[in-house]
């Protein structure tokens, strides 16, 4: 069983910068995909970026686009989320996930099977 952990998470005011780190441990894939997703309160958990295994691959959502950076280091087992010019609507429980990398890069979350425990991220105006 693969097990994330997500580390970096923070307060922060509107247009600072944080790096969030998903470290993965056990069982892993060879090849694997890894999403970042975020949950505000009383809102569905949803679609931030996602990283094909060998980095080849990332797609972000709208909202994210030019501000946030999603990269990773096979080497360490690890992905990392750089979140720029922060704004308070990026206030949310951040969390990252993963699935075998096949296809085209997965945005729902029913489509990652292991997920860590979330890192809370919080912007004030």
């Amino acid at each position: 069983q693969a097990q994330l952990v997500e580390s970096g998470g923070g307060s922060v005011q509107a247009g600072g910068s944080l790096r969030l780190s998903c470290a993965a441990s056990g069982r892993t894939f060879s090849n694997y995909a890894t999403g970042w997703f975020r949950q505000a309160p009383g809102k569905e958990r949803e679609f931030v970026a996602a990283i094909t295994w060998n980095g080849g691959r990332t797609y972000y959502t709208t909202s994210v686009k030019g501000r946030f950076t999603i990269s990773s280091d096979n080497a360490k087992n690890t992905v990392y989320l750089q979140m720029n010019s922060l704004k308070p609507e990026d206030t949310a429980v951040y969390y990252c996930a993963r699935r075998p990398d096949f296809g085209p890069i997965a945005t729902m979350t029913h489509e990652y099977p292991y997920w860590g425990q979330g890192t809370q991220v919080t912007v004030s105006s």
